[in-house]
């Protein structure tokens, strides 16, 4: 019986599952922000969840279970450094979900998942910084 068992298969092995999850989380860890499928989505929020509960924390102990977990040291110092200290005053619920339109070659609901409280810095702050380049530039002409 699969009573308490509520894992979302995905479609997927044990492993292959695992390692997607860890890299999807990995990448929102980076960007602020990642596109995906909405069952994809809500399987990754909750590994998601629980890096920041361990980072929150901060012990020695948590960093290496978190870099057991996603293997990217990098992701690993975003998480602790950036993160979770962003996220100390809340008890939970760090991440959201916006769902989007379906996909168009095979219906798939997409959504958003997303930092509640961390501003998404991916698509606005490069194209920012080559604007004010370019007007300081002309200025000193």
């Amino acid at each position: 019986m699969r009573h308490l068992k509520r894992t979302a298969k995905l479609g997927r092995t044990g492993t292959h599952r695992n390692a997607m999850l860890n890299n999807m989380v990995c990448s929102l860890i980076k960007h602020k922000r990642v596109t995906t499928t909405l069952a994809k989505a809500k399987a990754a929020r909750s590994v998601a969840e629980k890096m920041v509960t361990l980072g929150k924390s901060g012990t020695i102990h948590d960093r290496r279970l978190a870099a057991s977990r996603l293997h990217q040291e990098d992701a690993v110092k975003i998480l602790f450094n950036e993160i979770a200290p962003s996220q100390k005053d809340r008890r939970g619920g760090y991440t959201r979900i916006v769902k989007l339109n379906q996909r168009q070659g095979d219906a798939a609901q997409l959504a958003i998942l997303e930092w509640v409280d961390v501003p998404a810095g991916g698509a606005a702050a490069p194209e920012a910084k080559p604007e004010a380049e370019t007007k300081a530039a002309e200025a000193k002409a």
